[in-house]
């Protein structure tokens, strides 16, 4: 979730500085140009004034006449060029050159200069200049008017470049992202800190959650800060778990209890029913039908006992070597197999993994006991030890029938047993009670499709974890 929740954050903080960034840079850049506009402005409206008394007008006859004043707008000219190195003149309405800096600067025909020149001609001063970005190299043109009773008698032109004016620019733009990248680090920092913070109760409520449907139902959701109502959340869903906990147990020991309590009846009646017996005949069908329902009953009372006590029991896990373990059981399994005219084989390599010995010899006895009884005879029963990366695993396949999609998609719920199976002996409880066995270890029960026909069942412990150090004796 935090994956997708911070760049939400941070796509829209940027969004945010960007809005601000993008009119910041462009108004420092208008500030710039306004602030040398306005200069440029300053300047030729000096030089107007120094060249409203300059009277002479050059002509064809009579060659222009110098004096004082023109001197001095000639030397301001100069200096003005020399010190700025901006180009000046002041030009006659006939485009010809009363005073210019640099001297062989002249008015062009055509371009942004000669549109200034015309336009001061109509009693304006020119109009602001487009704006310059960094990027162009253009100048800058401002021109005014020179008025002697009311008339325009010349324009001063000035030609400014543009170079400092854009460094000024970029410098300003730099100081600007130098803000905008701190203020993202910022707002990144802060965003970390707010989905953490929002998010840290959920994490801690879905590892529980985890937890408690791997079978771990004691986990509790610890006190991790964070917005009100996540802690009030998570403050529901302990109280949820202990409902939740508190009905199991007494489930489980409403089913141990019954058991318990249902075992002394039931010995009695069938004690009754042996003395019964004695007064029958020998062959009696009724009697050795209610001897074998007894019994069933029995067998079904003691398999409820122990169901509730393996849902209620902590694992005791050691390093096991799986290997040598499976390989005892098949051997031990071997004599019922031959008896039943079925081949039971095995291929048990070394491997060890983490389990509690007893409850893994429990479950491939319960295993490769169901793989006997169902395998015809001359039938094939393998049992296999594989090691993979996080498991060990222990594989039983056979030869028998099989089950179908529906049938696998039941097999090992409670009392469960197929409509094709309910002459063979048993309660329907020996798979669930071996899954519930191995859950509370982290190990598990699967079953599949054995091809060309049979049933795979796979029994597998974890290969790390467990409660012993590095180097424990390994238990078989």
């Amino acid at each position: 979730m935090r994956t997708r929740l911070l760049p939400l954050l941070i796509v829209l903080m940027a969004a945010v500085l960007l809005a601000l960034g993008v009119p910041l840079a462009v108004s420092t850049a208008s500030a710039q140009q306004q602030k040398v506009v306005v200069d440029r402005i300053d300047d030729t409206a000096r030089f107007a004034a120094l060249a409203q008394f300059v009277t002479d007008t050059p002509t064809t006859a009579r060659p222009m006449r110098t004096d004082d004043r023109l001197e001095t707008l000639r030397r301001e000219l100069a200096s003005y060029y020399g010190v700025y190195g901006i180009r000046a003149g002041v030009f006659y309405r006939n485009a010809s050159s009363m005073a210019n800096a640099p001297d062989d600067w002249v008015l062009p025909t055509t371009g942004e200069v000669r549109e200034a020149f015309d336009e001061a001609l109509l009693s304006r001063r020119s109009h602001d200049p487009e704006q310059v970005w960094p990027w162009q190299r253009t100048r800058l043109v401002v021109a005014s008017p020179v008025i002697r009773d009311g008339d325009v008698v010349a324009v001063v032109v000035t030609d400014s470049p543009t170079g400092p004016m854009r460094s000024r620019t970029v410098r300003g733009w730099l100081l600007i992202g130098a803000g905008e990248f701190a203020a993202m680090l910022l707002a990144v920092g802060a965003a970390l800190r707010l989905t953490g913070w929002v998010l840290r109760p959920v994490r801690v409520l879905d590892a529980t959650t985890h937890a408690i449907a791997s079978g771990r139902l004691k986990s509790r959701v610890a006190a991790a800060g964070g917005p009100p109502e996540l802690r009030r959340l998570a403050r529901a869903f302990n109280e949820m778990a202990d409902n939740v906990e508190d009905v199991l147990e007494q489930q489980r020991a409403f089913v141990a209890d019954a058991s318990h309590q249902l075992r002394n009846p039931l010995a009695a009646l069938l004690l009754r029913i042996e003395l019964l017996a004695l007064e029958l005949p020998e062959d009696n069908e009724e009697i050795a039908s209610v001897r074998t329902e007894g019994k069933r009953l029995a067998q079904v009372l003691d398999d409820l006992l122990d169901l509730a006590l393996a849902e209620h029991a902590d694992a005791d896990l050691v390093l096991t070597d799986v290997g040598r373990l499976t390989e005892e059981r098949v051997a031990a399994w071997a004599p019922a197999a031959a008896a039943q005219g079925v081949r039971l084989a095995g291929n048990c390599p070394p491997a060890t993994g983490w389990a509690d010995p007893i409850t893994l010899s429990s479950a491939l006895d319960a295993v490769i006991d169901n793989a006997v009884k169902f395998t015809p005879e001359e039938g094939v029963v393998e049992v296999a030890v594989v090691v993979e990366a996080q498991v060990v695993k222990v594989v039983v396949t056979d030869t028998g029938p099989g089950l179908t999609d529906e049938e696998l998609a039941r097999v090992g719920d409670r009392f469960w047993r197929s409509g094709r199976h309910q002459n063979v002996k048993g309660s329907g409880l020996g798979l669930s009670i071996t899954r519930a066995l191995l859950a509370a270890g982290g190990g598990s029960l699967s079953y599949e499709h054995h091809e060309p026909r049979g049933l795979r069942v796979t029994v597998a412990v974890p290969r790390n974890g467990g409660g012993e150090p590095a180097g424990a004796p390994v238990r078989v």
